[in-house]
């Protein structure tokens, strides 16, 4: 029994050791949902997902099965970070290597970017119909001009004009010889946006609504008919014009444009319109480099666009 009564003894001292000691330990502050994001485990049926969807997003076509292979492990090598996908979107925004059936990733990527903001401007217009309609538009001028009709003739001329700028503006961008705010604004200055648009009261409308996704004030308003119609010179967004011409290119290269190109990149890959903290944040960064393919490669890199 004595035997007994040191045993149980023993138990309770070996208990209120471990309480002591459990208790004494130093704890450790915690922050919730700080985890760091493990991408190693993520299915490679999602990384063939993300792949393809990169593909179609920039280059409109699906990956072929070795590009699909070569993406993944790449991927899969450097644990899917956002690092590697920003690398792969680079890629394909500015190899030049030759690509059987593309020419070159940057060719196909820039020709996607072309077509897409003729989609968001002028319903997708193709180049064999921009070009039909810019051949009639120098037979009218040939024909005001042999008729000695030259007033109607030099608007012909400058229609004919407005029309090449927009063909020519494809490779332009490509090779860096003008902006993607340029590119816009020759979307928005030419005979095809006039007629998809008719008439000054739908022009204003349209430019603003299409571009930085409001409608204008009746200031905005007023000032830009007075611009349009009667080659008044106003103010529009602290700038001043007194054209059309100048009209776009006071919106093209305003602070509210920037606003709008985020704002349809987050609707053209994302689905939905970014808030008032992911617009700050990319149009300083935009602002800063004047570089829309960075922007590209920060949306298309995060894990919502490519659902991890």
């Amino acid at each position: 029994m004595e035997s007994c009564g040191i045993f149980y003894q023993m138990k309770i001292f070996y208990y209120i050791t471990f309480l002591i000691v459990l208790f004494s330990c130093k704890k450790e502050n915690v922050i919730p949902n700080n985890n760091v994001p493990y991408y190693g485990e993520i299915p490679t049926l999602l990384i063939e997902n993300y792949v393809n969807r990169l593909y179609i997003d920039l280059l409109g076509r699906e990956p072929l099965d070795e590009e699909m292979i070569f993406e993944v492990q790449y991927l899969r090598d450097n644990n899917v970070s956002t690092e590697s996908r920003e690398e792969i979107i680079y890629k394909i925004q500015n190899d030049t290597s030759f690509i059987e059936g593309d020419s070159s990733y940057k060719k196909a990527y820039y020709h996607r970017m072309y077509d897409l903001i003729k989609v968001r401007l002028i319903e997708g217009a193709s180049n064999g119909y921009i070009k039909y309609i810019n051949n009639n538009v120098w037979q009218d001028y040939l024909n005001d001009s042999l008729a000695g009709n030259m007033i109607d003739a030099n608007k012909k001329l400058l229609e004919f004009s407005k029309l090449n700028d927009v063909i020519n503006s494809e490779n332009e961008y490509m090779k860096g010889n003008i902006s993607i705010n340029e590119l816009h604004r020759r979307m928005t200055y030419n005979v095809i946006y006039d007629d998809i648009n008719m008439n000054t009261f739908n022009y204003i409308n349209a430019i603003f609504d299409n571009l930085i996704f409001r409608y204008p004030t009746s200031y905005e308003f007023n000032n830009c008919q007075s611009m349009i119609d009667d080659n008044s010179t106003e103010l529009l967004m602290g700038e001043s014009g007194n054209n059309k011409y100048e009209l776009g290119l006071i919106i093209c290269n305003s602070n509210e444009f920037t606003e709008g190109l985020i704002n349809w990149s987050y609707i053209t890959y994302l689905g939905r319109e970014s808030s008032i903290i992911e617009r700050d944040h990319l149009m300083k960064i935009f602002i800063t480099d004047n570089d829309y393919q960075k922007i590209q490669r920060i949306i298309l890199s995060s894990d919502e666009y490519a659902h991890f």
